[in-house]
């Protein structure tokens, strides 16, 4: 959620055009997530993710993704 939310925001602040700008927004509201989890684990002195808290698809209500495409890289 959190790194959703920073995107979005950088997006928005940026006004960024092209994908490649986007992919960068996305890259960085990812970083800002990551640092974010990193720093609530060192306050913590645990992880927040584990197997115990990871629900498969099926569980978590979603389902399968349809006729996507995959883009290159």
């Amino acid at each position: 959620m959190l790194g959703e939310r920073s995107t979005k925001e950088i997006h928005h602040t940026k006004d960024s055009k092209g994908l490649s700008a986007l992919k960068d927004d996305a890259k960085t509201g990812g970083n800002v997530a990551a640092v974010a989890r990193k720093e609530l684990e060192k306050q913590l002195g645990r992880t927040v993710v584990s197997k115990k808290n990871y629900l498969p698809r099926r569980q978590a209500g979603l389902k399968k993704p349809q006729n996507t495409k995959l883009l290159g890289k």
